[in-house]
């Protein structure tokens, strides 16, 4: 069985992204850019909501063609580019990059591709993640806490019918005081 992660960057309150979709605050240094980078390089699979895959892909396909794209951006553009997806929308109609589109219902199809054989997966974006977490299918958490208040926007976690048992198996902190938190869900 495939293990399924979902990571991102968060606010010490919770977020993932501030009122209004604003990410601003959750600008990577070049060490923890590379980190995430290196993360989508060993990804055999990433699973996207809607929003996240908008956010993603009106830029990452063609970053490494801009002018004064640095060395890491390039690197995280072909690597994104490269790595298989599956966006999760009733709404969107044509998918490119490496990307194909499922527009059944997310954890049925969740379920049956952590059934598969293969590497690991990822999953993006905060309301196909909360489906997967509330239907206990997400086995490692990834936060990468960076030291600021928003507020209120766009929650990490979801609302649980019952707690979910988490076991601590990385910190580790980086530049600019983000701490990064891997915990696998006990079963």
């Amino acid at each position: 069985m495939r293990k399924l992660t979902f990571g991102m960057n968060v606010s010490v309150d919770g977020y993932v992204a501030a009122p209004g979709g604003d990410l601003g605050w959750s600008v990577p240094s070049d060490e923890l850019f590379q980190w995430w980078s290196d993360r989508v390089g060993e990804t055999d699979l990433a699973l996207y909501g809607r929003g996240l895959w908008e956010a993603m892909s009106s830029y990452w396909p063609t970053a490494d063609q801009q002018s004064g794209a640095s060395a890491l951006e390039i690197e995280f553009a072909r690597r994104w580019r490269d790595m298989p997806k599956v966006l999760f929308s009733s709404t969107t109609h044509t998918v490119d990059w490496n990307t194909r589109l499922a527009t059944g219902d997310a954890v049925t199809e969740i379920t049956r591709l952590k059934a598969m054989e293969g590497g690991p997966m990822d999953i993006g974006g905060a309301t196909l993640a909360a489906a997967a977490m509330r239907a206990g299918l997400i086995d490692e958490y990834m936060l990468a806490t960076a030291p600021v208040l928003v507020g209120g926007g766009t929650p990490f976690f979801t609302a649980l019918d019952s707690w979910m048992n988490l076991r601590l198996v990385e910190t580790r902190t980086f530049p600019d005081g983000v701490v990064l938190t891997r915990y696998e869900t006990k079963r």
